[in-house]
């Protein structure tokens, strides 16, 4: 049976706090939205529609390169009533999965069971067990069919005993939702129409309610409020730092890893506490990843040293490569073999040949350095004149002594020095030595 997806996204999200819509909201550095979205596109359905009340931009951004059917539920008044809008662009040989942009986690192949049970009966919900049910709606059965869901503002003393809980995500065919949807009331303690009411009508007309179990509850879990929130962020983070503990990787504190995108990790790494990884990073072999660094979208080749509360964004790192402490290596910075980047150096779209050193308190950008390079402390790569962006060019083997600012666009020449506190507006020939600053004057005290 052809699949079609409908995601709920229209919820109001009140409990966040926040101008931004709900699933918008960032779980590991991806809205929750997008999560479930690329989630839904592992099952390779027909069409995936997407159910709003707001922000339909925004909801596009986050949904882009993935084709989507955008419906608008102006009002909010239930799950039942959110489908419903959708039903329009459904055909009706179609099988529908129902899920919810605000539970991010869920896996696809929890999904394809429930899918799979679904084209068997019909219907089929997925559930899971809690310890402390309260707030869920539960799932009710007789001799152990399912034959409906109650809320918990709906739900006797009884019901409020039944630990298996209710994730709102259910498979269902098109013909069912579209004999049932109409027939909703909202005639309940939050006069909504529910979604989960189909149940008891099938369970009513002897259709089999097939329950897909899943044994994770948080991978079920919905988020209403940042607390939420902040514990699937945590979940998830310490499910990554133990598949790198797996497969080799020392972490220092797998509590205090952070990783919001993909990583590649080699063999004989270390993670230090506190880092922070961003986008896609790929880490060779051998390589040591110092306290609270940040490092996003970045490739790094093998031994190299990050050192603590460095910051590296877009670049490429060769091999035996030492960073920081307190460096910032920005886009476009290509870092040869066995180069060195000290305290609070910064680089931008600079390529340092094998062996060049920036040790200490200087500014490298839109810069070329050859092999061998030193720069001493406080030199500057003045590449802007206010309009303009310049580049400057080093040679091989070349002496930038300290205190020294360069005035793009120059060069200096392969093994030439510059003497400290040099301000050069000229380019530098090979070999020679280069002075441009005041001649020192003494002037005696009266």
């Amino acid at each position: 049976m052809t699949l079609s997806i409908v995601i709920l996204a229209a919820g109001q999200g009140k409990r966040m706090h926040s101008d931004v819509p709900k699933p918008l909201h960032a779980l590991a550095g991806k809205p929750m939205f997008t999560r479930v979205l690329e989630t839904a596109q592992q099952l390779d359905p027909e069409q995936i529609l997407v159910v709003y009340s707001k922000g339909l931009k925004a909801f596009q951004n986050a949904a882009s390169p993935h084709t989507i059917t955008w419906v608008e539920q102006p009002e909010q008044l239930g799950t039942g009533h959110a489908v419903l809008q959708a039903l329009d662009h459904i055909p009706e040989t179609h099988q529908v999965l129902v899920l919810y942009a605000d539970v991010p986690l869920v896996k696809a192949t929890a999904l394809t069971r429930l899918v799979s049970q679904a084209s068997r009966s019909g219907l089929a919900v997925l559930s899971t067990h809690l310890d402390d049910p309260f707030g869920f709606g539960r799932i009710v059965r007789d001799e152990g069919k399912v034959v409906g869901i109650v809320e918990e503002k709906d739900a006797n003393d009884s019901q409020r005993l039944i630990t298996e809980i209710n994730t709102g995500m259910m498979a269902v065919s098109a013909q069912l939702l579209k004999a049932y949807l109409p027939q909703l009331s909202n005639e309940n303690a939050q006069q909504e129409y529910y979604l989960t009411d189909v149940i008891s009508m099938a369970a009513s007309e002897n259709i089999l309610v097939q329950s897909c179990v899943e044994p994770e509850p948080t991978c079920v879990q919905g988020v209403n409020d940042k607390q939420q929130l902040a514990k699937l962020e945590r979940f998830y983070q310490c499910a990554y730092a133990q598949k790198l503990l797996d497969s080799g990787v020392t972490l220092f504190d797998p509590q205090r890893f952070d990783c919001r995108g993909s990583l590649e990790v080699g063999r004989d790494v270390t993670i230090d506490v506190g880092v922070v990884f961003e986008g896609e990073v790929v880490i060779g072999d051998g390589c040591h990843i110092g306290a609270y660094a940040v490092i996003k979208n970045v490739v790094i080749a093998n031994g190299v040293k990050v050192k603590p509360y460095s910051h590296i964004e877009g670049a490429e790192i060769g091999d035996n490569v030492e960073i920081g402490p307190f460096a910032r290596v920005r886009e476009g910075t290509q870092l040869a073999p066995n180069c060195k980047l000290g305290n609070f150096v910064e680089t931008k779209k600079a390529h340092l040949g094998a062996g060049t050193k920036v040790s200490h308190l200087s500014y490298i950008g839109d810069a070329t350095l050859g092999d061998r390079v030193n720069i001493g402390a406080g030199t500057i790569t003045c590449n802007y004149d206010g309009v303009h962006k310049h580049a400057t060019a080093i040679g091989s083997g070349a002496f930038v002594g300290s205190n020294t600012a360069l005035i793009a666009p120059v060069s200096i020449g392969a093994h030439a020095t510059i003497a400290a506190g040099s301000v050069i507006t000229e380019s530098v020939p090979d070999n020679v030595l280069a002075i441009a600053r005041g001649r020192q004057v003494l002037v005696e005290s009266d």
